[in-house]
């Protein structure tokens, strides 16, 4: 694939790397673009990274993409996209969806599927915000290097505002908002469980409850950093674990039949391209909106 940018200098720079810095792109990102003829066009003839622009200099940007994952089987899977350009799209994610293959999990994956939708281009699969298979909604996937560069440094600066939603155990004492701040380490001997650690890296939650239920309450969750299990290890660390966490909820009895209800309800980010202010929502899955009319 290729995809050709135009940007018209609005103000003196050193050079186009910093005029290119100043749009988000990473050192990376203007290493690769570096590689191919006519990556990097000023006034309709190739230049280097070290040129000084002038102000009302057009600057062509040109992407190209020629190689796929390969290793990543295509397989039909009916996606569920929420927004699609040319540099990203964004897919409302089920339940009993890794993001990745696994041993286990070699052709039912959120990659699987965006391999087979995107089986006519070079695509490699790079996930932005990634979520736990049993987790539902939004994720953001890059098209290409540049879109996945500019917005892995979004994550990094805490850019990309996430917003989840939660069904969690309360017996009434869960505060009406609060924010957790406890570190998070892996839990020991284990690959996959995490727990509160002082030896572990700073993670804050911030919540607050929408509807008070009989024995639960549906909340809203804002993440300042994001660990894994990040949201359930707190939830549980409080008193209040997710409905269905079969890892960090001990009233979870059954354990085959159930996931914990966690739903990444919106995302607002800067279009990593365009410079476009983006918010995306998504509705309750089913078995969130089943779960709470059986507990009212």
């Amino acid at each position: 694939m290729e995809r050709q940018i135009l940007y018209i200098i609005d103000k003196d720079y050193k050079s186009i790397s910093d005029f290119l810095k100043s749009k988000g792109y990473t050192s990376s990102n203007i290493v690769e673009l570096k590689k191919y003829e006519n990556g990097i066009v000023l006034n309709g003839t190739w230049a280097y990274m070290n040129q000084k622009p002038a102000i009302l200099d057009r600057l062509l940007v040109r992407v190209c993409e020629y190689k796929k994952s390969e290793n990543i089987l295509p397989v039909f899977i009916k996606l569920d996209i929420k927004y699609e350009d040319e540099d990203i799209v964004v897919v409302n994610k089920p339940s009993d969806m890794p993001i990745h293959p696994s041993l286990n999990n070699y052709e039912n994956s959120m990659a699987n599927a965006l391999m087979y939708y995107c089986r006519d281009k070079n695509f490699v699969f790079r996930c932005i915000n990634r979520l736990d298979r049993d987790t539902t909604g939004l994720s953001v996937v890059a098209k290409h290097f540049l879109s996945a560069g500019i917005l892995n440094t979004f994550m990094q600066r805490r850019e990309i505002k996430r917003v989840y939603n939660a069904i969690v155990e309360d017996d009434g004492s869960l505060k009406e908002s609060g924010t957790v701040d406890a570190p998070i380490a892996r839990e020991d001997d284990t690959l996959i469980k995490r727990r509160v650690s002082k030896e572990g890296q700073r993670a804050i939650t911030n919540y607050k409850v929408l509807k008070r239920l009989n024995g639960a309450s549906l909340i809203e969750l804002r993440l300042d950093t994001g660990r894994t299990h990040q949201i359930r290890v707190h939830m549980s660390y409080i008193g209040h674990p997710l409905v269905g966490d079969y890892l960090y909820n001990e009233r979870c009895y059954d354990k085959e039949n159930v996931r914990p209800l966690l739903h990444s309800k919106s995302l607002s980010f800067i279009h990593p391209i365009t410079g476009e202010d983006l918010y995306l929502e998504c509705e309750l899955p089913k078995d969130f909106k089943e779960r709470i009319d059986e507990y009212v």
